[in-house]
């Protein structure tokens, strides 16, 4: 009898490589900084960036965002949580409501659940026909052709967590009350469908991990791993072949600047200002390594 192939899930290492808080704060804090300066060059670029954060009840995708977005300009990045369908969009095309949320050129989109939801709660709960889940695989890989060959960036996490950990983070947000508004009937409802989950999870992986929008599959039991994991995953998916180096002053801006404001901006001033960029960065990368 052939062995049953691991999948990606079971085959997942759980344990954390984030050994102290210093060293998470640390690490975070020079990956926050490099977010900020991809978003920087985003913008002067005119490029665009789509994130994409799936993830099992309490995995930890909403603090996972929170920490890399932190830093970030907000006027350049939009997080979108996504709930159920309005009346309204269920009279539509599954994809309809994800078109009107892609970034503007220069800005970056980061969704909170998304159009995976067809193929993974749709599926299991039985909320879509096996023969419009199915359908879907191609419909998305496509939709995801059409973002990446326009010059989108798509960056796509998935944050897995086993469920004795989940169980754990449940019964914390029904004590705590600063956490209890995040947990509802649905949430333990799914919890009794796991396999069903963990198929289609394992069915989602195969089917659309494409070459120009693969899935990243992070364990998410530690939080800080975690999320230290998920900043260097994005940051070093959205600067591949790219430069995010500090923009240099627009001399016509400078020139206009002394005309209207009556200042000088010195070649002097321009490069302590550029060392001492260079300085806090080497400092964060040094506090990063050790």
């Amino acid at each position: 009898m052939a062995k049953k192939k691991r999948g990606v899930l079971a085959s997942l290492k759980m344990e954390s490589k984030v050994a102290t808080k210093e060293q998470y704060e640390d690490r975070l804090e020079a990956l926050q900084l490099q977010m900020l300066r991809i978003q920087q060059a985003y913008f002067h670029q005119r490029k665009r960036a789509v994130l994409v954060f799936e993830g099992a009840d309490a995995a930890g995708k909403g603090g996972a965002i929170r920490r890399l977005t932190e830093k970030m300009d907000p006027r350049g990045v939009h997080v979108w949580p996504i709930a159920k369908p309005t009346a309204e969009e269920q009279g539509r095309h599954y994809l309809y409501r994800f078109w009107q949320k892609l970034p503007a050129p220069g800005t970056i989109a980061v969704f909170d659940r998304s159009w995976y939801g067809r193929v993974l709660v749709e599926r299991a709960e039985g909320f879509a026909s096996r023969d419009a889940w199915q359908r879907s695989y191609e419909e998305i890989n496509a939709f995801e052709r059409m973002l990446t060959d326009d010059g989108a960036r798509v960056v796509k996490i998935f944050l897995h967590i086993t469920q004795d950990e989940q169980l754990k983070r449940f019964k914390e947000r029904l004590i705590n009350p600063y956490k209890r508004w995040k947990i509802g009937e649905e949430d333990i409802r799914n919890r009794k469908k796991w396999p069903a989950y963990e198929e289609a999870i394992e069915d989602m992986f195969k089917k659309t991990s494409t070459k120009r929008a693969r899935w990243h599959v992070i364990p998410g039991d530690h939080k800080w791993h975690a999320r230290v994991t998920v900043a260097e995953t994005v940051t070093r998916a959205l600067s591949a072949d790219m430069s995010i180096a500090v923009p240099q002053l627009d001399v016509n801006v400078q020139h206009e600047a002394a005309r209207q404001l009556g200042i000088r901006i010195t070649d002097k001033e321009l490069a302590a200002a550029d060392a001492q960029v260079r300085d806090e960065e080497k400092q964060l990368r040094k506090k990063w390594k050790s």
